[in-house]
């Protein structure tokens, strides 16, 4: 990659060069909104949860795992209006290409193409800049060598060869991938292009946040009821955070502008690690976990972590469990009629179901409410996928279809219907 001394700084001003680079290769994708939605997020989890009365918005709400936590304590009521950006219908259907696009550009005006060609380039990924670097590689005619974790989703990993990239497979943990990086290095001299630690990838994600300010600004414009009324037409942005590279360029892009910018995580097994590391003051470089937000497992990258923890940039990061993540996913399959993998459903779960950030947006929005974008980041999952993550309990499919007697026992059972 280029040197970092030598790349741009991380401003504004350079998120918006970098968007001047790639607009030719990448999708404007859309800004949507859902009515169903906006109305469930601003309901309190009380009012719309099984346990505490009639369910008359039909949407489960997972609240505390805890048994002593009532869910009529889960009060908080802000007023919000959401503006979804579709990044799962950007080319490879994630917003991966936008950094990749960049980065590779920069990288040939450094060093040349017919020396970038020569030699390669290099990355790991567990799938969605994979297929982002693999697309770059392809259309510069660069060859390109992509290091995945074999626990990668198939159509990722069928995305990526698609694209003519040489793919190795190695262990899930960043340690392993980095390790089989290292070695293919060595055997062909290929450019490392990392995932996210690194400002050309940095500057390159930010370009979302850029169209996304101004979509949002031009649908207000075309209808002011879409919205509530604000001085900068968004008020507050979204994003999931794993390495770090989209939502440190979104901070970097949306600096100085008014708008506050939210990290959304996964705390499945420590997937949190940028939300435990802020609390304790330091980056956390470990991260292990099965998390089904497998686009979030990584651990933040050291740039990243440097403008993250500026909280001039970022106003904080928040998690939801598994049961929250999957609950969201389903409301943006089933109300919005948006097919997005699980790491792009971690923001909306942040705003429906963490009750500290819904009370934080209540009381800094008052009753006058935010307008709030909520980055979709990617869609590469697979209708069998997301049909294995809502499947029941082997044993309550069994006994839904006959199989299994009331008892357990395997037995068909002849019940007059």
């Amino acid at each position: 990659m280029a040197e970092v001394s030598l790349c741009p700084p991380l401003t504004r001003e350079s998120v918006q060069a970098a968007h001047k680079r790639i607009k030719q290769y990448i999708h404007r994708t859309p800004v949507v909104t859902c009515d169903t939605i906006n109305t469930l997020a601003s309901t309190p989890q009380s009012k719309r949860c099984p346990s505490s009365g009639p369910n008359v918005l039909s949407e489960p709400a997972p609240h505390d795992l805890r048994l002593d936590v009532k869910a009529t304590r889960y009060s908080a009521e802000p007023n919000v209006r959401l503006f979804f950006k579709c990044e799962n219908q950007q080319r490879i259907g994630a917003f991966k290409a936008r950094g990749a696009f960049h980065a590779l550009g920069r990288l040939i005006d450094e060093q040349g193409i017919d020396e970038v060609r020569r030699k390669g380039v290099v990355t790991h990924s567990s799938g969605n800049h994979a297929q982002a670097l693999a697309l770059a590689a392809r259309t510069h005619d660069v060859p390109a060598h992509i290091v995945m974790p074999t626990i990668s989703t198939p159509s990722k990993i069928s995305g990526t060869q698609a694209q003519g990239a040489n793919v190795i497979f190695s262990g899930s943990t960043s340690d392993e991938r980095e390790a089989v990086v290292v070695d293919v290095m060595k055997k062909t001299g290929a450019t490392l292009v990392p995932p996210y630690d690194h400002p050309d990838i940095i500057l390159g994600q930010g370009t979302q946040a850029l169209e996304l300010e101004q979509q949002v600004i031009d649908l207000l414009a075309g209808n002011a009821k879409l919205g509530v009324p604000s001085k900068h037409g968004l008020d507050a942005v979204i994003a999931p955070i794993g390495g770090g590279g989209m939502l440190s360029g979104i901070c970097t892009a949306l600096q100085g502008t008014g708008i506050k910018v939210f990290g959304a995580e996964p705390n499945f097994e420590g997937a949190n690690d940028a939300e435990i590391g802020l609390k304790q003051n330091k980056r956390i470089e470990k991260v292990k976990t099965l998390t089904i937000a497998d686009g979030l497992r990584t651990p933040v990258g050291e740039i990243p972590w440097s403008i993250v923890t500026d909280k001039s940039k970022l106003a904080g990061i928040y998690s939801v469990n598994e049961d929250q993540i999957k609950a969201a996913l389903r409301l943006a399959m089933e109300r919005a009629k948006l097919f997005i993998e699980p790491s792009a459903a971690v923001p909306l779960a942040v705003m429906l179901y963490n009750e500290e950030f819904r009370e934080l947006v209540q009381r800094e929005a008052g009753p006058g409410g935010w307008n709030v974008g909520i980055i979709l980041s990617g869609g590469n999952t697979t209708v069998d996928a997301i049909a294995a993550i809502f499947a029941p309990p082997v044993k309550v499919e069994q006994r839904t279809q006959a199989t299994v007697g009331a008892n357990g026992e395997k037995v068909v059972e002849n019940v007059a219907g």
